[in-house]
């Protein structure tokens, strides 16, 4: 008898959890394959014996149409002799031995088979709303350790009954090795606890919930990885409601709509849109709302914009299918302003009490918080705004290699990286380290994700400024610390995501420490992995009363209005509604130089001409003036591109900057004068000089790195920071490069904001291993 082929293959991703060994295990006896597949710590272990040509066709099968939540990152063949021959292909026990380096998959909307049975009169699933199988569900959320076994997960404590037994146990049945299964005898169960006598009365959990929700009433809902603070979005009185009790007077709020069709009546939806909102991970899309949709007006004060999502989990779906449920509701962070998600009973019935009329509840543990990711369309392509449920913790692929390492993000946004080998784990949404209940869960989601990826950093690195609180946490660490420049950190986050060596950047955001010991934000540089050099900037504005000027433009308006030598009334008559006094003191302050230190931030600038233009003078979230400001140009420029505005062919070959102290300064007195003169001429609108205001920036950036770029024949552009989280100024800068031989080049599988400041941080710490090193 011929002796058969033998191989062995091992594949490494996201592998677990996503339906990988049934895939295999039906693949196998389609090719009259035995042997066996395992979980190992590195992914899983494929033993086959049989035809060579089988084999091949397995291989080939595996990587080219694999699973569609597997995310295949290596896949390792070897041909091995067996000692003994199987005669049949199973699935065996995992092998917890070795370092793991599998891949965490992240949480998966419900899956269409998953919604037919929850609303199937005939299935025993019928309106089971913790439905799930291989292929959706709870992943990260749930996992304490791997691999992803059910004992290792908080459904642990659910043991499953002989019918959900059966179907784990069948490698055929598609919730095999489902590790989250759970049917109404055996799993979790809803619970409805009120918060006030105004609450209704009798009914399932579920059916109270819709009732209250009805009655314009408040609802903490606990999801997939925290809590939701639920309201109708049609109104306007639950919308205020909730406004008031969180104490968020302006800040959008986002809204989960009851299916596509109902998110077409009421928003504009592009086809990279559609995609997102009905992809697995369904993340938050911001949406243009249509007019006279019928939304709450207080959704998103001043913005024509709206945060949309679609149901993801099968409570959404059966909350959604009661008759008197809202086709539409608010779904915001169920948590206080500035504090991490809740994500327990009883911590939510404390501390979101206040803000609830009732809680819809269940007992399914969630072991690790996960915020709703939020994703803007720039350019026809997706960009992160925020990078969490469905896509945390999946790696970035670099194209270098690292040894472990930490990085610890900003003050602002946080997310923390961990890198090993080619691969960047970026952590879930963590939110601003400056709230007091914040720095422990970065330091709870460090421990959680650092012993479930089995990474031990043996270096950190960090930004430059002395009192971030993650700063002083990576120097606790005790391990070689990179300190990194946050505008090169921004930079190097793009190069590492395109495998870029040398870039020349442009870096435009709100605040960042200088090696000067300045506030920077508006910024050219010269970089690559190992040095940067600062090669341009915005021209800087005093900051008057430091981080206040933050929450309060009308300051900047003033600085801005000093700076560029403008004393007449007229320029400053929006700012009526400050008392006079205060702005006289404010004026002082920056004739004497006093507590007005320097910024070159492009933030800050915003804050000033909104404030100017008397679109925004206070900002009670943050980002509020600019994003207001970015609306206001919006509505001037409708469908056409940036290039395409009347103002650019006057202003598109214009240099606005000059040579001052050894760095290239685009002039924004100038700026600012030409938009008082037209103020005061009265000869544009507010829309058009909030979008000449975009025109200006893209205009002097693009033609300063255009002269850059022929001074040092580098042809490489990036382009990262808070501020390009702006469509029109990220598509405006799109069109401007795409018309000249540079290649520009953003972040795309991270935040431009803060967000994604830790892989950058992570790839020059480690370019760097230890020490301090930057130049500029």
């Amino acid at each position: 008898m011929r002796a058969r082929a033998a191989a062995e293959i091992r594949v490494n991703g996201t592998v677990q959890g996503v339906g990988f060994r049934p895939f295999v295990y039906r693949l196998a006896h389609r090719f009259n394959l035995a042997g066996h597949i395992t979980n190992s710590a590195e992914g899983v272990v494929i033993r086959v014996a049989g035809e060579a040509a089988d084999i091949d066709a397995l291989v080939d099968s595996i990587k080219n149409h694999p699973p569609p939540l597997a995310r295949i990152v290596t896949l390792r063949r070897s041909d091995i002799t067996l000692t003994e021959q199987p005669s049949s292909f199973l699935i065996i026990e995992s092998d917890t031995g070795g370092q793991s380096k599998t891949h965490v998959s992240p949480d998966i909307a419900t899956c269409a088979d998953c919604r037919r049975e929850i609303t199937d009169p005939a299935d025993r699933r019928l309106l089971y709303p913790f439905t799930n199988c291989t292929n959706c569900g709870p992943r990260y959320t749930i996992i304490r350790s791997l691999p992803y076994d059910r004992p290792r997960t908080t459904m642990a404590y659910f043991s499953m009954c002989p019918e959900c037994s059966t179907e784990y146990t069948d490698p055929q049945d598609r919730r095999f090795h489902a590790q989250p299964n759970a049917c109404p005898v055996c799993g979790p169960e809803l619970e409805w606890r009120d918060n006030n006598s105004l609450s209704p009365a009798g009914g399932t959990p579920l059916d109270r919930a819709v009732q209250a929700l009805a009655d314009h009433r408040v609802v903490g809902i606990k999801g997939l990885g925290g809590f939701h603070l639920a309201a109708s979005a049609y109104s306007t009185r639950a919308v205020a409601r909730l406004r008031e009790r969180k104490n968020r007077p302006a800040k959008p709020l986002a809204i989960m709509i009851r299916d596509l069709e109902t998110a077409r009546q009421l928003c504009h939806i592009s086809p990279t849109a559609h995609q997102l909102l009905a992809s697995n991970s369904c993340p938050i899309v911001l949406l243009q709302k249509k007019d006279d949709c019928g939304l709450a007006d207080n959704l998103a004060p001043g913005l024509d914009e709206l945060g949309v999502m679609l149901p993801y989990t099968p409570l959404h779906h059966l909350l959604f299918a009661r008759p008197q449920a809202p086709a539409c509701l608010v779904m915001t962070s169920g948590n206080a302003a500035g504090e991490p998600l809740c994500k327990d009973n009883d911590d939510a019935l404390q501390r979101l009490g206040s803000f609830c009329d009732g809680f819809l509840l269940h007992n399914r543990i969630i072991h690790t918080r996960v915020d709703d990711s939020v994703i803007r369309v720039i350019g026809h392509s997706p960009r992160f705004l925020r990078r969490s449920r469905g896509y945390a913790p999946a790696p970035v692929r670099l194209a270098r290699r690292l040894e472990p390492i930490l990085a610890v993000g900003g003050e602002l946004k946080n997310c923390f990286c961990l890198a090993r080998d080619r691969d960047a784990f970026m952590s879930q949404h963590i939110g601003d380290l400056n709230n007091l209940s914040t720095p422990d869960f970065f330091h709870q989601t460090f421990e959680r994700l650092k012993d479930l990826l089995e990474i031990e950093p043996q270096a950190v690195a960090a930004d430059l400024h002395p009192d971030y609180l993650s700063t002083r946490f990576a120097e606790d660490l005790n391990l070689p610390i990179t300190r990194v420049q946050h505008h090169w950190a921004h930079a190097a986050s793009v190069m590492a995501e395109h495998g870029l060596d040398e870039s020349l950047a442009i870096i435009l955001d709100g605040t960042g420490y200088g090696p000067d010991g300045t506030v920077w934000g508006g910024e050219v540089l010269h970089c690559s992995l190992h040095e940067y050099k600062r090669l341009g900037r915005l021209s800087p504005l005093p900051l008057p009363g430091g981080d206040r000027a933050a929450r309060q433009p009308w300051r900047m308006a003033l600085a801005a209005l000093q700076a560029s030598g403008i004393n007449d009334p007229r320029a400053a008559v929006n700012l009526a509604e400050i008392d006079e006094r205060q702005q006289q003191f404010i004026r002082e302050m920056i004739d004497k130089g006093v507590n007005c230190p320097p910024t070159s931030s492009c933030g800050r600038l915003f804050d000033g001409v909104s404030s100017l233009l008397g679109i925004c003078q206070f900002n009670t979230f943050e980002g509020q003036a600019a994003m207001e400001l970015e609306a206001a140009a919006s509505r001037a420029l409708g469908r056409r591109s940036l290039l395409e505005a009347n103002s650019f062919t006057d202003i598109g070959g214009t240099e606005f900057f000059h040579e001052k102290d050894g760095l290239l300064e685009i002039r924004t007195p100038e700026l600012i004068q030409i938009l008082t003169g037209k103020m005061a001429a009265g000869s544009w609108s507010v829309s058009e000089l909030a979008l000449f205001f975009h025109l200006f920036l893209v205009s002097s950036f693009g033609n300063m790195i255009g002269f850059l770029s022929r001074q040092t024949g580098i042809d490489t552009v990036v382009l990262s920071g808070g501020s390009v989280q702006n469509r029109i100024l990220t598509e405006g800068f799109i069109d401007f490069f795409s018309l000249t031989h540079l290649k520009l080049h953003t972040n795309v599988q991270v935040p431009a904001n803060d967000g994604g400041l830790a892989l950058g941080q992570a790839v020059i710490g480690g370019a760097h291993v230890s020490g301090y090193s930057h130049a500029g």
